[in-house]
């Protein structure tokens, strides 16, 4: 016997429905942003676009972070994987054949694009390059493979942390012969993408005009609070995974990415 079908649409419908919400997770799927940037791209008072924040959050769709640089401020983030998890349950409950499932990424290895094609580049900045952008470099580096080209640099460079070496042993990378690099060294550089991890840092980044795309990633510094040894170790790796999470879904962006200029040189 059927069950009967709830008549009303899943709360995650209802919620990205709303033309500014809508928007303002787009928005947020390209970089984390503070309220006042986003009242600016999307047109709207601080009060209106606090509200719906408000809304995203409270539907787990959207997270929040006191800003390192400035406690006054705060860093709003997409949440990636609550948003493909009640996408994907609310395709299900219409119809069990309408479950959303996420596209395969490309494997690791050889280029799959074919030779002669140049591989994306992606830079990781953050103020030390010794635990965050470290470890985003050393993820993208094992997931991505051959079809991108990935540094990391600090403002203010200094050793790699102990548990950023430790914690990525754990993922079967190899840290030990990684060195802190000085932004500065890359500044002449083409980049597809720039990414910052770290609040500080992006208040007083200078320039990649040759950037296709300028990113934030609002991630604290595991090793900034004076803890205990086991917490500290516990910080490396709740940033670690974050970090792979938000890596995988740059390669998906940076897969459509490829295929979209790919098809239109063809058309072309």
């Amino acid at each position: 016997m059927c069950s009967a079908i709830n008549p009303e649409p899943p709360g995650v419908l209802r919620l990205t429905a709303h033309p500014l919400r809508w928007r303002l997770l787009a928005e947020l799927a390209r970089s984390d942003r503070q309220v006042r940037e986003l009242m600016e791209l999307i047109g709207q008072q601080q009060s209106l676009t606090s509200y719906h924040l408000g809304q995203l959050r409270a539907g787990g769709l959207v997270t929040v972070r006191r800003s390192s640089a400035d406690k006054r401020d705060s860093y709003y983030s997409l949440n990636l994987l609550a948003c493909r998890n009640l996408l994907a349950e609310a395709g299900a409950l219409l119809h069990p054949g309408l479950r959303l499932t996420p596209a395969a990424l490309a494997p690791p290895g050889p280029d799959p694009r074919g030779a002669g094609e140049l591989p994306v580049r992606v830079i990781f900045l953050c103020t030390g390059n010794s635990s965050r952008s470290q470890m985003a470099e050393a993820i993208l580096q094992q997931l991505g493979g051959e079809r991108v080209d990935v540094v990391s640099a600090g403002g203010q460079p200094k050793p790699l942390h102990a548990n950023t070496v430790r914690v990525m042993g754990e993922s079967g990378i190899d840290m030990t012969k990684r060195r802190p690099k000085h932004l500065s060294d890359f500044l002449e550089q083409r980049f597809d993408y720039v990414i910052s991890l770290c609040d500080r840092l992006r208040e007083v980044c200078p320039d990649f005009p040759r950037a296709r795309a300028v990113v934030h990633w609002s991630v604290p510094d595991p090793a900034a609070e004076a803890v205990s040894a086991e917490q500290s170790y516990a910080q490396f790796q709740r940033t670690a995974e974050e970090l792979r999470t938000r890596v995988e879904f740059l390669l998906y962006a940076i897969d459509h990415a490829t295929a979209a200029r790919e098809g239109a040189s063809v058309v072309g």
